[in-house]
């Protein structure tokens, strides 16, 4: 359980950077402050929401967790290790190629999507391949719109709304993990 809301919270914390980070111009002035507001306050109460799961459910709501030597090494230590050098490489090789500042939280968007993905067949965990998806599926969407006028967006399509995905998967996380420990 441990693990389980030690990786929510890293994603929901995350997911708050994204949102913090990337709502700013052309949104309008009041929206961006209102969002960043919004992300903040919900990363703080889906922190309450684990710290309170985590003291009601023994064990995680998808089954039995591995033992704590196996979550955060071996095939996890390869994938963090291949997210870091493609996160640094990739944003090297764009900014090396003039690729617009805003290809960076595309990039970031891209790579942390393809890191869950891997993750869910590590953990064998079905419930971090749908923000996995959604990350992927933002950050292809922005390095696309790079290459458009609709440029001035992508801090918001691969910045805000992977933010909003991380949180609304940490929160589905977190209902799943409650739940399971109120039912009979």
């Amino acid at each position: 359980m441990v693990q389980r809301m030690s990786g929510v919270f890293i994603g929901a914390f995350f997911g708050t950077v994204f949102v913090v980070a990337n709502a700013h111009a052309p949104l309008n002035p009041v929206l961006g402050t209102a969002l960043r507001v919004l992300a903040v306050l919900t990363f703080a109460g889906l922190l309450a929401l684990a710290v309170r799961a985590g003291r009601v459910v023994p064990t995680a709501a998808e089954g039995p967790e591995l033992p704590r030597a196996d979550w955060f090494r071996g095939k996890f230590a390869f994938v963090v290790g291949a997210e870091a050098a493609l996160l640094l490489g990739g944003n090297l090789a764009l900014r090396e190629g003039g690729a617009p500042r805003q290809t960076t939280v595309a990039w970031i968007a891209l790579i942390v999507g393809l890191h869950f993905l891997a993750l869910t067949a590590v953990w064998k965990r079905r419930s971090i391949a749908v923000p996995g998806a959604a990350l992927t599926a933002l950050g292809v969407t922005g390095l696309g719109m790079a290459a458009t006028s609709a440029v001035v967006w992508v801090p918001f399509v691969s910045g805000v709304l992977s933010g909003v995905a991380l949180l609304s998967g940490c929160a589905y996380a977190i209902a799943q993990t409650y739940r399971s420990a109120v039912r009979p």
